[in-house]
């Protein structure tokens, strides 16, 4: 199988293309331009998968990430689309650094390397990401971090 690598463009693109908005952005955020966030994101993006709205809610979901599991980095698997609809599987991998996102509250931290694995939809319109829906491996992360399964707590 042949995968979408998340090479630059080779000129001056307007991006009109679904996956390449979203290979564009992941592209960017890959190299640290968190810039992209803006350029790519609507500023009322609706998140379905839960937590902060909006561009500036995705910017502090990309927060506690950092936080929570230091420096990233992440391994773009699959990005595939039709109309206005991009499916992207990828894996972030880091180090359990903090435990403050809502999976993790309350955790020690373990200091352990971990993989994340992801499915992304993003719906776009007029090259501007306008929805996301996700699917997270949260119990191998957890797994990873030895707080799964769970240990049962003190009797009441």
């Amino acid at each position: 199988m042949e995968h979408d690598r998340l090479e630059p463009p080779s000129k001056e693109v307007r991006f009109v293309d679904a996956k390449e908005v979203v290979r564009e952005l992941m592209r960017r955020l890959g190299e640290g331009d968190t810039s992209a966030i803006d350029e790519f994101m609507a500023d009322d993006m609706v998140n379905h998968a839960a937590g902060p709205q909006g561009r500036e809610g995705w910017k502090q979901i990309r927060a506690i990430i950092d936080r929570d599991l230091g420096s990233t980095s992440a391994e773009h698997h699959q990005i595939f689309g039709e109309g206005d609809l991009v499916a992207h599987r990828v894996t972030i991998r880091g180090t359990h650094t903090g435990s403050t996102m809502p999976l993790l509250d309350g955790l020690p931290i373990s200091g352990l390397p971990v993989s994340w694995e992801f499915i992304h939809i993003w719906r776009v319109v007029d090259a501007k990401i306008v929805e996301h829906w996700a699917c997270r491996d949260d119990v191998g992360l957890l797994r990873q971090i030895g707080a799964w399964p769970p240990r049962p707590g003190p009797s009441a």
